[in-house]
């Protein structure tokens, strides 16, 4: 595998307070449902102290894109997110596209604002920082573009995590409020970069899906934990 693949950053943590009052209206909301499922209760919880020290942040990036203007899925650089429904059918779609990526012919910016897209336009719910920080810093980024790295995901399976489905068979109308599923998605992502170099594994991720009965489905964020 390659030593500067693309990073989880899961364990990072920001002390912005509206993201502090957003995670809480979260819990107060969705927990109810989401209670039982492993690593959502610290998802939605989860707050850095107030004398926890911040990182150094990153250079920030160049509105212009040092990177070839390569037309690649379409042209874009994050596919749009599917119109359904269907919670498991959108985390998997979601979740290919979460470990997909082309250092090669789009910058780290361009890429963030493609999953900005995915996101549920309801403030109160979404966790835009634990999709971010799926996503390489500016300065990671920029060396793996100077490697030829990018990344290709196939998805296998989707379920509701046990867990979920149990608190839901207990209260199904808890969900009705902010209709949030969590959904676990197996599956494996390839990365390939210069010199012939390649590598692959075998890769589970429980994300956070809203879909209200009157809209598409939207991503809500990206659990720290795996929920079988």
């Amino acid at each position: 595998m390659p030593k500067n693949r693309f990073p989880s950053a899961r364990g990072q943590r920001h002390g912005a307070q509206s993201s502090v009052l957003r995670r809480a209206s979260i819990g107060g909301i969705v927990l109810a449902v989401l209670l039982a499922v492993a690593g959502l209760v610290a998802y939605v919880t989860r707050a850095e102290s107030p004398a926890a020290p911040k990182a150094t942040p990153a250079p920030a990036s160049s509105s212009t894109s040092p990177y070839p203007a390569t037309t690649t899925h379409a042209g874009v650089a994050v596919a749009a997110p599917p119109r359904t429904t269907d919670p498991i059918e959108f985390a998997k779609a979601a979740t290919k596209v979460l470990w997909t990526y082309d250092t090669r012919s789009f910058s780290q910016t361009e890429h963030l604002a493609g999953l900005k897209q995915w996101m549920t336009s309801e403030k109160k719910y979404a966790d835009w920082k634990s999709v971010s920080d799926q996503v390489p810093s500016p300065v990671l980024w920029s060396r793996m573009h100077d490697n030829g790295q990018h990344a290709g995901a196939t998805v296998g399976e989707g379920h509701f995590p046990q867990a979920f489905k149990t608190a839901l068979a207990q209260d199904p109308g808890a969900i009705t409020e902010a209709y949030v599923y969590a959904v676990t998605v197996t599956g494996k992502q390839s990365i390939a970069w210069k010199g012939s170099g390649a590598g692959a594994e075998s890769r589970s991720t429980t994300l956070a899906v809203q879909c209200r009965p009157d809209r598409d489905c939207a991503l809500v964020g990206v659990l720290p934990n795996v929920a079988p």
